[in-house]
């Protein structure tokens, strides 16, 4: 499991209490896209067993994540909106490297810590609610962003010897605090 270097602060939780049908938004949105990364994942790396393999299941699972959050979205007479671009993910992504390895191994850390901080969030936002049933819903998801993350590392760790990865990882979560720290606060997961 991805230890993060910095945590998520209090007024990101309140502003997502103020405005959880915009949250909710884009939560849908996040598990849509994570979908989607998966699936590029193996388009890329059709060749790496062990992650297609990986990849299928977890866009899987990100799929259904999405068709449950949509629920709640029709549930509050909400409707999704266009395509946005994720600033936190978007400046997260800037720091991969080029190169096939460096961009393989930083595409996969970067997954791992985009969903660590998806899992410290969803488990806030799980403590905070009074709705048992979302309540219940935000602790599984959080349950289920643990397991991705360490997916993540795991297959790094398949593919480049451990060293690398964990100095890779440590140079890309020292680079993802100083970004959660330049973020603008808003109700949205990332």
């Amino acid at each position: 499991m991805i230890t993060l270097q910095a945590a998520s602060s209090p007024a990101w939780l309140r502003a997502v209490m103020e405005n959880f049908d915009a949250f909710l938004l884009d939560h849908a949105a996040a598990e849509r896209k994570a979908s989607a990364v998966a699936l590029s994942l193996i388009t890329h790396y059709p060749d790496c067993k062990q992650l297609v393999a990986a990849m299928m299941d977890l866009a899987r699972e990100e799929l259904e994540h999405f068709y449950q959050v949509y629920l709640r979205v029709e549930e509050r007479g909400l409707h999704l909106g266009p395509d946005t671009k994720d600033p936190y993910v978007r400046a997260l992504r800037a720091e991969i490297r080029n190169g096939r390895d460096d961009y393989f191994l930083d595409r996969l850390l970067v997954g791992g810590i985009v969903e660590a901080r998806g899992c410290e969030r969803f488990g806030m936002i799980a403590e905070a609610l009074t709705d048992p049933a979302l309540q219940s819903f935000y602790r599984e998801i959080a349950a289920s962003e643990a397991k991705h993350d360490a997916l993540f590392v795991e297959l790094a760790n398949e593919y480049f010897p451990r060293g690398s990865v964990d100095q890779r990882l440590e140079a890309l979560l020292a680079a993802e605090a100083k970004i959660l720290r330049g973020l603008a606060i808003r109700p949205a997961l990332h």
